[in-house]
């Protein structure tokens, strides 16, 4: 079962990674300890393969920074389901093949501690046996998430 992280709106990428770290941090294993350590403490220590973020509108606001996506790759978060988010930060996750779901309906329905099932392919997310359906994603950035990243996915292209 997915433990789901939750977080409200206008959520920026100091709050994702630390911006005092921007210059210091430049590997995965570098960035990972330092996510989201000013807002959630708990996360570096506690998120693992397959969570899922559930935030409100605005996600990803801010400075232009890549650690925050490059982070929730590595950690191998399932997806982030927003409200709505900053489309710098959209782009950054697609170029990480991160998945991103725009689905307000889930996002105000999820309570702590609810039953989540996700269904990308199928644009699907239950919570709680009640299901909200979200636009399915296109075709192009579903390839760039199944390789990995637009690094890999122009890699497997070219060939």
């Amino acid at each position: 079962m997915s433990k789901v992280w939750k977080y409200g709106d206008s959520v920026n990428t100091d709050m994702l990674f630390p911006g005092k770290y921007t210059y210091t941090c430049g590997t995965a294993e570098e960035i990972l300890p330092h996510m989201l350590e000013d807002l959630d403490p708990d996360f570096a220590k506690g998120a693992k393969a397959g969570d899922i973020i559930f935030a409100g509108r605005n996600f990803g606001c801010g400075s232009s920074r890549e650690q925050p996506t490059v982070g929730f790759k590595a950690i191998g978060i399932k997806a982030i389901v927003a409200e709505g988010y900053a489309r710098i930060f959209y782009r950054a996750a697609i170029n990480q093949g991160l998945v991103l779901i725009e689905c307000p309906e889930a996002v105000q329905a999820y309570k702590e501690g609810a039953e989540v099932e996700m269904d990308i392919d199928a644009g699907e997310i239950i919570i709680d046996g009640q299901k909200f359906n979200f636009p399915l994603l296109p075709k192009e950035i579903l390839a760039i998430r199944d390789a990995g990243g637009l690094l890999a996915y122009t890699r497997n292209k070219l060939g």
